[in-house]
Protein backbone atom coordinates (compact mmCIF):
# COMPACT_ATOMS: atom_id res chain seq x y z
CA UNK A 1 0.00 0.00 0.00
CA UNK A 2 1.25 3.39 -1.05
CA UNK A 3 0.52 6.08 1.44
CA UNK A 4 2.10 9.24 0.83
CA UNK A 5 4.67 9.11 -2.41
CA UNK A 6 4.41 6.67 -5.31
CA UNK A 7 7.26 6.83 -8.44
CA UNK A 8 6.37 6.33 -12.42
CA UNK A 9 8.09 2.78 -11.82
CA UNK A 10 6.12 1.98 -9.12
CA UNK A 11 2.83 2.73 -10.94
CA UNK A 12 3.83 1.38 -13.96
CA UNK A 13 4.24 -2.12 -11.82
CA UNK A 14 0.57 -1.57 -10.41
CA UNK A 15 -0.36 -1.36 -13.96
CA UNK A 16 1.15 -4.77 -14.48
CA UNK A 17 0.25 -6.32 -10.79
CA UNK A 18 -2.50 -8.00 -10.02
CA UNK A 19 -3.72 -5.26 -6.89
CA UNK A 20 -6.69 -3.40 -7.54
CA UNK A 21 -5.96 0.28 -8.45
CA UNK A 22 -7.85 3.71 -9.43
CA UNK A 23 -5.59 6.78 -11.42
CA UNK A 24 -6.79 10.54 -10.87
CA UNK A 25 -5.95 13.57 -13.15
CA UNK A 26 -6.68 16.72 -10.80
CA UNK A 27 -5.39 18.62 -13.20
CA UNK A 28 -6.73 22.30 -12.72
CA UNK A 29 -5.60 25.94 -13.11
CA UNK A 30 -6.77 28.25 -10.96
CA UNK A 31 -7.19 31.41 -13.61
CA UNK A 32 -8.36 29.50 -16.41
CA UNK A 33 -10.90 26.69 -14.84
CA UNK A 34 -11.76 25.02 -17.97
CA UNK A 35 -8.33 24.68 -18.97
CA UNK A 36 -7.65 21.23 -16.57
CA UNK A 37 -10.26 19.26 -18.41
CA UNK A 38 -8.66 20.56 -21.85
CA UNK A 39 -5.16 18.98 -20.71
CA UNK A 40 -7.33 15.42 -19.69
CA UNK A 41 -8.73 15.58 -22.88
CA UNK A 42 -5.41 15.78 -24.60
CA UNK A 43 -3.45 13.28 -23.15
CA UNK A 44 -3.47 11.36 -19.53
CA UNK A 45 -2.31 8.30 -17.95
CA UNK A 46 -4.10 5.86 -19.64
CA UNK A 47 -6.82 4.48 -17.96
CA UNK A 48 -7.43 8.10 -15.54
CA UNK A 49 -10.20 9.48 -14.50
CA UNK A 50 -10.72 13.50 -14.35
CA UNK A 51 -12.21 15.11 -10.93
CA UNK A 52 -12.46 19.04 -10.81
CA UNK A 53 -11.44 21.19 -8.16
CA UNK A 54 -14.34 23.33 -8.64
CA UNK A 55 -17.28 20.71 -9.11
CA UNK A 56 -15.38 17.58 -7.49
CA UNK A 57 -13.71 17.90 -4.93
CA UNK A 58 -15.33 21.38 -3.80
CA UNK A 59 -18.89 22.16 -2.82
CA UNK A 60 -20.21 23.71 -5.63
CA UNK A 61 -23.30 25.07 -3.75
CA UNK A 62 -23.96 26.71 -0.46
CA UNK A 63 -26.12 23.53 1.41
CA UNK A 64 -23.58 21.43 0.29
CA UNK A 65 -20.62 22.92 2.12
CA UNK A 66 -19.47 22.69 5.24
CA UNK A 67 -16.89 25.33 5.41
CA UNK A 68 -16.90 28.82 3.46
CA UNK A 69 -14.39 30.31 1.35
CA UNK A 70 -13.84 29.71 -2.06
CA UNK A 71 -13.53 26.09 -2.12
CA UNK A 72 -15.35 24.75 0.72
CA UNK A 73 -15.56 21.43 1.24
CA UNK A 74 -18.47 19.32 0.19
CA UNK A 75 -20.12 16.98 3.06
CA UNK A 76 -18.72 13.44 2.97
CA UNK A 77 -21.07 11.54 2.01
CA UNK A 78 -21.20 13.95 -1.33
CA UNK A 79 -17.16 12.95 -1.89
CA UNK A 80 -18.22 9.64 -1.16
CA UNK A 81 -20.59 9.21 -3.88
CA UNK A 82 -18.64 11.05 -6.16
CA UNK A 83 -16.08 8.64 -5.74
CA UNK A 84 -18.48 5.83 -6.38
CA UNK A 85 -19.58 7.78 -9.52
CA UNK A 86 -16.26 7.86 -10.73
CA UNK A 87 -15.86 3.51 -10.27
CA UNK A 88 -13.80 3.58 -7.07
CA UNK A 89 -13.83 0.82 -3.66
CA UNK A 90 -12.93 0.56 -1.22
CA UNK A 91 -10.21 -1.74 -1.88
CA UNK A 92 -8.12 0.27 -4.37
CA UNK A 93 -4.90 1.69 -4.75
CA UNK A 94 -5.68 6.11 -5.28
CA UNK A 95 -2.87 7.44 -7.48
CA UNK A 96 -3.45 10.89 -7.97
CA UNK A 97 -1.11 13.58 -9.97
CA UNK A 98 -1.80 16.30 -11.72
CA UNK A 99 0.87 19.25 -13.83
CA UNK A 100 2.06 21.38 -11.08
CA UNK A 101 3.93 19.10 -8.83
CA UNK A 102 1.11 17.93 -6.94
CA UNK A 103 -0.47 21.00 -5.84
CA UNK A 104 -3.78 19.74 -6.95
CA UNK A 105 -3.58 16.20 -6.40
CA UNK A 106 -2.55 16.93 -2.80
CA UNK A 107 -6.18 18.51 -2.32
CA UNK A 108 -7.84 14.89 -3.73
CA UNK A 109 -5.01 12.83 -1.49
CA UNK A 110 -6.12 14.54 1.62
CA UNK A 111 -9.36 14.34 1.24
CA UNK A 112 -9.27 10.70 0.23
CA UNK A 113 -7.90 10.15 4.00
CA UNK A 114 -10.58 12.65 5.36
CA UNK A 115 -12.91 10.03 3.87
CA UNK A 116 -10.74 6.89 5.65
CA UNK A 117 -9.07 5.75 2.53
CA UNK A 118 -5.67 5.35 3.48
CA UNK A 119 -4.39 3.91 0.53
CA UNK A 120 -3.99 7.37 -1.47
CA UNK A 121 -0.21 8.49 -2.86
CA UNK A 122 0.43 11.25 -5.19
CA UNK A 123 2.94 10.09 -8.39
CA UNK A 124 6.16 12.18 -8.00
CA UNK A 125 6.57 14.64 -10.65
CA UNK A 126 3.13 14.39 -11.77
CA UNK A 127 1.92 14.51 -15.26
CA UNK A 128 5.30 15.71 -16.81
CA UNK A 129 7.44 13.26 -15.32
CA UNK A 130 5.08 10.16 -16.36
CA UNK A 131 5.23 11.19 -20.02
CA UNK A 132 9.23 11.71 -19.36
CA UNK A 133 9.50 8.45 -18.61
CA UNK A 134 7.39 6.70 -21.37
CA UNK A 135 4.47 5.87 -19.53
CA UNK A 136 1.55 4.90 -21.34
CA UNK A 137 -1.30 8.15 -22.03
CA UNK A 138 -4.18 8.28 -24.21
CA UNK A 139 -6.39 10.79 -25.15
CA UNK A 140 -10.58 11.88 -24.80
CA UNK A 141 -12.80 11.80 -22.14
CA UNK A 142 -12.50 8.74 -19.68
CA UNK A 143 -15.32 6.21 -20.58
CA UNK A 144 -18.22 5.86 -18.87
CA UNK A 145 -17.37 2.28 -16.28
CA UNK A 146 -19.61 0.87 -13.40
CA UNK A 147 -19.88 2.47 -10.37
CA UNK A 148 -18.18 1.62 -7.02
CA UNK A 149 -19.26 1.08 -3.63
CA UNK A 150 -16.93 3.32 -1.66
CA UNK A 151 -17.92 3.58 2.06
CA UNK A 152 -16.91 6.36 4.31
CA UNK A 153 -14.70 5.18 7.16
CA UNK A 154 -13.55 7.43 10.38
CA UNK A 155 -11.91 10.34 9.45
CA UNK A 156 -8.04 9.82 9.08
CA UNK A 157 -6.89 13.86 8.83
CA UNK A 158 -8.64 17.22 10.17
CA UNK A 159 -9.65 20.23 9.13
CA UNK A 160 -10.70 23.09 11.86
CA UNK A 161 -12.91 26.63 11.50
CA UNK A 162 -12.49 29.49 11.61
CA UNK A 163 -14.08 29.71 14.77
CA UNK A 164 -11.67 27.50 16.29
CA UNK A 165 -8.60 29.63 14.51
CA UNK A 166 -9.74 32.89 16.11
CA UNK A 167 -10.29 31.35 19.72
CA UNK A 168 -6.77 30.32 19.69
CA UNK A 169 -4.84 32.86 17.46
CA UNK A 170 -1.45 33.70 18.81
CA UNK A 171 -1.56 31.03 21.23
CA UNK A 172 0.94 28.57 22.03
CA UNK A 173 -0.65 25.45 20.97
CA UNK A 174 -2.09 26.96 17.51
CA UNK A 175 1.33 27.72 14.43
CA UNK A 176 -0.63 28.44 11.70
CA UNK A 177 1.78 28.24 8.15
CA UNK A 178 0.53 29.48 5.24
CA UNK A 179 1.31 27.97 1.83
CA UNK A 180 0.63 31.18 -0.24
CA UNK A 181 3.49 33.15 -2.16
CA UNK A 182 5.67 35.08 -0.24
CA UNK A 183 4.23 38.91 -2.23
CA UNK A 184 0.54 37.68 -1.37
CA UNK A 185 1.49 36.45 2.34
CA UNK A 186 2.74 39.83 2.85
CA UNK A 187 -0.27 41.92 1.03
CA UNK A 188 1.87 43.14 -1.78
CA UNK A 189 -0.60 41.52 -3.86
CA UNK A 190 -4.18 39.74 -3.66
CA UNK A 191 -5.44 38.40 -7.01
CA UNK A 192 -8.28 36.24 -5.87
CA UNK A 193 -9.57 37.41 -2.42
CA UNK A 194 -10.55 41.11 -1.52
CA UNK A 195 -8.16 41.85 1.46
CA UNK A 196 -4.50 41.46 0.66
CA UNK A 197 -2.31 39.96 3.72
CA UNK A 198 -2.34 37.42 5.86
CA UNK A 199 -3.43 35.92 10.01
CA UNK A 200 -1.71 37.77 12.14
CA UNK A 201 1.22 35.84 13.55
CA UNK A 202 1.22 33.26 10.80
CA UNK A 203 4.58 31.55 9.57
CA UNK A 204 4.80 32.07 5.61
CA UNK A 205 6.42 28.87 3.46
CA UNK A 206 5.37 29.18 -0.02
CA UNK A 207 4.08 25.59 -1.18
CA UNK A 208 6.96 25.73 -4.35
CA UNK A 209 9.44 25.70 -1.72
CA UNK A 210 8.47 21.55 -1.49
CA UNK A 211 9.65 20.49 -4.82
CA UNK A 212 13.24 20.47 -6.31
CA UNK A 213 14.58 20.98 -9.91
CA UNK A 214 12.50 18.89 -12.30
CA UNK A 215 9.31 18.94 -9.94
CA UNK A 216 9.78 16.23 -7.86
CA UNK A 217 9.71 16.62 -4.30
CA UNK A 218 12.63 17.21 -1.95
CA UNK A 219 14.45 14.49 -0.16
CA UNK A 220 12.93 13.74 3.24
CA UNK A 221 15.97 14.79 4.85
CA UNK A 222 15.77 18.38 3.50
CA UNK A 223 12.08 19.08 4.14
CA UNK A 224 12.65 17.66 7.42
CA UNK A 225 15.59 20.42 8.29
CA UNK A 226 13.42 22.97 6.57
CA UNK A 227 10.24 22.70 8.22
CA UNK A 228 12.36 22.48 11.27
CA UNK A 229 13.50 25.72 10.48
CA UNK A 230 10.79 27.05 9.75
CA UNK A 231 8.94 26.50 13.31
CA UNK A 232 12.04 27.48 14.79
CA UNK A 233 11.65 25.60 17.87
CA UNK A 234 7.77 25.66 17.86
CA UNK A 235 6.24 22.44 18.71
CA UNK A 236 5.22 20.70 14.93
CA UNK A 237 2.01 19.19 16.64
CA UNK A 238 0.95 22.91 16.56
CA UNK A 239 0.82 23.35 13.13
CA UNK A 240 -2.54 24.12 11.24
CA UNK A 241 -2.01 24.69 7.73
CA UNK A 242 -3.25 26.93 5.42
CA UNK A 243 -3.49 29.00 2.09
CA UNK A 244 -5.99 31.12 -0.21
CA UNK A 245 -8.58 28.44 -0.06
CA UNK A 246 -7.39 25.16 1.34
CA UNK A 247 -5.89 23.55 -1.65
CA UNK A 248 -2.17 24.82 -1.40
CA UNK A 249 -2.56 23.94 2.43
CA UNK A 250 -2.92 20.48 1.83
CA UNK A 251 0.31 20.30 0.00
CA UNK A 252 2.31 22.13 2.95
CA UNK A 253 0.68 19.11 5.40
CA UNK A 254 1.63 16.06 2.62
CA UNK A 255 5.31 17.61 2.33
CA UNK A 256 5.43 17.55 6.53
CA UNK A 257 4.25 14.35 6.63
CA UNK A 258 6.85 13.25 3.75
CA UNK A 259 9.22 14.67 6.00
CA UNK A 260 8.41 12.28 8.87
CA UNK A 261 5.95 14.46 10.78
CA UNK A 262 2.80 13.34 12.44
CA UNK A 263 -0.33 14.45 10.50
CA UNK A 264 -1.57 17.86 11.39
CA UNK A 265 -4.88 19.44 10.68
CA UNK A 266 -5.80 22.28 7.88
CA UNK A 267 -7.93 25.00 8.40
CA UNK A 268 -10.07 24.39 5.77
CA UNK A 269 -11.69 28.05 4.77
CA UNK A 270 -8.23 29.90 4.65
CA UNK A 271 -7.22 33.70 4.13
CA UNK A 272 -10.63 33.22 1.63
CA UNK A 273 -12.82 32.45 4.92
CA UNK A 274 -10.78 34.89 7.14
CA UNK A 275 -10.43 37.70 5.63
CA UNK A 276 -14.62 37.71 4.67
CA UNK A 277 -15.36 37.13 8.59
CA UNK A 278 -16.05 40.59 9.83
CA UNK A 279 -14.23 41.47 13.08
CA UNK A 280 -11.08 39.60 12.64
CA UNK A 281 -7.56 40.84 12.44
CA UNK A 282 -5.51 40.98 9.01
CA UNK A 283 -1.42 41.69 9.60
CA UNK A 284 0.49 42.60 6.15
CA UNK A 285 4.43 43.07 5.30
CA UNK A 286 6.21 39.69 6.89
Amino acid sequence: MYTHLISVDQLKALQHGNTPFKVFDCSFDLKDTEQGKRWFDEAHVTGAVYVDLDHDLSASAPENAINGGRHPLPRRELFAQTLRSLGFHNAMQAVVYDRAGGVMAARLWWMLKWAGHDAAAILDGGFQAWTKSGGAVQGGPAPTGAAGDFALKPELRHWLDTQHVAQHLNQAGQTLVDARSAERFRGDVEPLDPVAGHIPGALNRPGTENLAAGGRFKPTAQLKAEFGTLLAGREPSSVVHQCGSGVYATFNLFAMELAGYAPTPIYAGSWSEWCRTPGLPVATGN
